[in-house]
């Protein structure tokens, strides 16, 4: 059923055809928990305790390392390592994923495909209105990559702006906006299905700049050694006079409150070692500084705002 009945508001025959629908047992259960419009789960207290005894998480992600990606047989990154010892660490053994595009990401999780999104997701003031975020697990500034010698001096996205200049982004990432609200036109600003094709589309010239995190930037340079491109100082973009920390994090259907608050209380036991937290994903190239500082939370994040 594709949308949520409340016992309360049905009559007798209303209940037994709900009854006769899903099965007597199952009209407080299953049939109750679907979320408006999408058919999804409608999640409760109980739904860690149902990972528990399954054993296992449904994770989706989309192949953009060093978030999350598949090396081999094995899920790898940055989110897919600190979710398996999160998940761990409250009694779910196993995460099984699912590969989808970015952009279908929170459309996926909303329509219960997944669990959680395991892929780095920017916590956006846009993406909260749909979805919940854990805290921050990282912040990474953005960064710019460009041909090689950086023929036009490109430094931020303001300069790329001042110098007419095409600006490649992902498809859904947040960096269209940083884009936008830098002063690139529209139609100066180009999407991309994944991190390889912004490479591919500087050495070939469709675009001037490719712009996402630092952290991603780099990596992407790393496994394509040779290539003719460099990766700019990176710089935290301003959006209405508010710096945008691209900070990163889990993401969770609104009813796993639940859920995500476990899952925050064993997140924050890694994220305040910073110890712990490199040698957990330091072979992605995260580092101290990209331990999220504890005075950045997500309840800002979602207002808009930077630390308190």
């Amino acid at each position: 059923m594709t949308r949520a009945l409340h016992l309360d508001r049905l009559d007798r025959r209303g209940f037994l055809t709900l009854a006769s629908a899903c099965g007597a047992a199952g009209v407080l259960t299953a049939c109750s928990r679907t979320e408006a419009g999408t058919g999804a789960p409608r999640e409760d207290a109980g739904l860690l305790a149902r990972l528990r005894e399954q054993g296992f998480v449904r994770v989706g992600f989309a192949g953009e390392a060093p978030y999350g990606f598949q090396d081999g047989d094995e899920l790898a990154g940055e989110a897919p390592t600190l979710h398996r010892e999160v998940f761990r660490a409250l009694g779910v053994r196993e995460l099984r994923p699912t590969l989808t595009e970015f952009g279908s990401l929170i459309p996926g999780l909303l329509a219960g495909r997944f669990d959680v999104v395991s892929a780095g997701m920017s916590i956006t003031p846009e993406r909260c209105a749909k979805v919940i975020f854990s805290e921050p697990e990282f912040v990474s500034p953005t960064a710019l990559m460009v041909p090689g010698g950086n023929p036009k001096r490109l430094t931020d996205l303001a300069s790329c702006a001042r110098a007419g200049a095409t600006v490649g982004v992902l498809t859904a990432a947040v960096e269209a906006s940083y884009a936008k609200a830098a002063g690139v036109p529209d139609g100066s600003v180009k999407t991309l299905a994944k991190q390889q094709d912004g490479l591919d589309a500087v050495l070939a010239g469709r675009v001037d700049a490719f712009a996402l995190t630092g952290i991603s930037l780099r990596w992407l340079a790393g496994t394509n050694q040779g290539a003719a491109v460099e990766v700019a100082t990176p710089f935290v973009p301003v959006v209405d006079g508010v710096k945008q920390w691209s900070a990163g994090g889990a993401v969770f259907r609104p009813g796993a409150r639940s859920l995500r608050d476990a899952f925050d209380r064993e997140l924050g036991k890694i994220t305040a070692d910073q110890g712990r937290y490199v040698g957990l994903i330091g072979r992605y190239g995260f580092t101290r500084n990209e331990a999220p500082p504890r005075s950045l939370r997500t309840a800002d994040l979602c207002a808009g705002k930077g630390p308190a």
